[in-house]
């Protein structure tokens, strides 16, 4: 069990090694508290997709648009850019027809599963639930709480928290296997907001905010001009969510990973909601990446490796069957 004194030294170190890595990243084209891009870890790919299946995936479920200048496909190859600064592109080779083995992934595909029974059809399966948001002392800071009158509070991570704990013992009840990306409402990351202050201010001269507030307002209408609203946000959107997908692919390594939301709906005046009878529901898979998303040179190998992986020949029936059952 790790001590305070030992968290804090963690934190010291990751702040060091986060201020340089910033510099490095913010220098190249790389998002902030990213990681630089391992291309090299892609050439286990080649000659494993043929160009019609590396171009149908690409322009109709990755990158619709805004990928021309980017990803250059010839008869035989593709040829991606890595580094647009340094100008170094990664050079995909397609295949003529499609392998019978594929390149092996820490994920089973449903193929591999093996015969399950009626009485628990998930055996086997190692599923994920990864509650999202936070909620509890950082509910308000992540705009995801509500309150009407005196009643008590409404926090979407305590809510996504709440049906996880519900939901496992269903799931593990059909025969799955059962871990969470998050328990109850702590952090992940070992970082606070206070540690991204001088990464927020790269930021926000990176835009063109050379000399930013450092704190702001509840009502402020510039508030993402601050080093406080910016400094949170590293926090909580950047370093909380890529930590939690460290833990799934390095730790848990499941086969199916759910990430819990819930969604608002428009209730009028912040200050005095009214609350809508209105419902839905809906799934959501990983692809349509924007343009100001893949001219990222990190956003852009993860893109390309998910590509590669043929995830979304597993996922997209996945999803069609959780949206219908």
């Amino acid at each position: 069990m790790i001590n305070e004194r030992e968290v804090q030294m963690l934190r010291r170190f990751l702040l060091l090694f986060g201020l340089f890595q910033a510099t490095q990243l913010l220098a190249a084209d790389i998002s902030p508290v990213g990681d630089k891009p391992r291309w090299p870890t892609l050439e286990r790919y080649q000659e494993t997709m043929t160009r019609d299946d590396f171009t149908g995936l690409l322009q109709n479920v990755y990158a619709t648009r805004g990928y021309d200048d980017l990803v250059q496909i010839g008869d035989d190859s593709a040829r991606i850019v890595e580094d647009a600064a340094a100008q170094t592109s990664f050079t995909l080779r397609f295949a003529k027809e499609t392998p019978r083995k594929l390149p092996g992934q820490y994920w089973r595909r449903i193929d591999k599963l093996g015969r399950a029974s009626r009485e628990r059809p998930l055996r086997g399966l190692n599923v994920a639930l990864d509650p999202g948001h936070l909620g509890g002392r950082w509910a308000k800071m992540e705009e995801r709480w509500f309150q009407v009158g005196d009643q008590p509070p409404v926090e979407e991570g305590e809510l996504t928290w709440q049906v996880a704990r519900i939901l496992a013992p269903k799931l593990r009840a059909l025969g799955a296997e059962v871990s969470f990306a998050r328990r109850h409402n702590h952090p992940t990351t070992p970082l606070r907001p206070d540690d991204f202050r001088e990464i927020a201010r790269e930021v926000l001269a990176k835009i063109g905010v050379t000399e930013p507030r450092a704190d702001y307002e509840v009502d402020d209408a510039d508030k993402e001009k601050s080093i406080r609203w910016q400094s949170e946000l590293l926090f909580y959107r950047q370093s909380e969510i890529r930590y939690r997908a460290k833990k799934v692919n390095m730790k848990l390594q499941p086969d199916l990973v759910l990430c819990l939301h819930f969604n608002a709906e428009g209730w009028g005046d912040p200050k005095n909601p009214i609350l809508i009878d209105r419902d839905h529901f809906h799934v959501l898979i990983n692809g349509s990446y924007l343009p100001d998303e893949i001219v990222h040179d990190d956003v852009r190998y993860e893109m390309v490796r998910r590509l590669l992986s043929r995830a979304y020949e597993e996922e997209l029936p996945l999803a069609n069957a959780m949206a219908t059952t």
